[in-house]
């Protein structure tokens, strides 16, 4: 936990108007869900929702080498977990508020949406989602070329 916890509490620290709540609890689920050889390349917090008046769906985002992972510790038992690998990437759009701005990413299942991030993060999260997104999708097509190639 302690990788995913710091990556997360620094973000908070850097931009303190993003409203997240209970960051250490969701942490231990990206932990627990990090596969062998996973690295966190980055990591956001934010509300899941597609309101920015509602504030309690806390959730951490950590973006892998392999994929992006979202998780919310649910407050009496369970949590939620979601994974999201290069190939259902779609894109994503960011808009800007006077005070919080939201992260939509779009898969080929689903749209996500993030609210209440600080305003001043958003270039910084879209720099890093647009960047490992680029380098996870030139990984993914090159692992699947070597996998049919060894099939012929």
């Amino acid at each position: 936990m302690k990788k995913s916890y710091e990556l997360a509490s620094k973000f908070m620290k850097k931009y303190p108007m993003t409203v997240a709540w209970r960051i250490k609890h969701h942490c231990k689920i990206i932990d627990k869900h990090l596969n062998p050889g996973e690295e966190i390349l980055y990591m956001f917090a934010g509300q899941k929702n597609d309101s920015m008046v509602d504030l309690f769906h806390t959730c951490v985002l950590a973006f892998t080498n392999k994929r992006i992972m979202i998780a919310t510790d649910r407050v009496l038992f369970g949590y939620f977990f979601r994974s999201i690998t290069p190939d259902m990437y779609n894109d994503l759009t960011v808009s800007k508020g006077i005070i919080w701005g939201r992260i939509v990413i779009d898969t080929v299942k689903e749209v996500i949406t993030i609210t209440n991030v600080d305003a001043k993060a958003l270039d910084e999260v879209e720099t890093n989602i647009t960047e490992i997104m680029i380098e996870c999708k030139k990984e993914y097509i090159r692992n699947d070329n070597d996998k049919s190639t060894k099939d012929e």
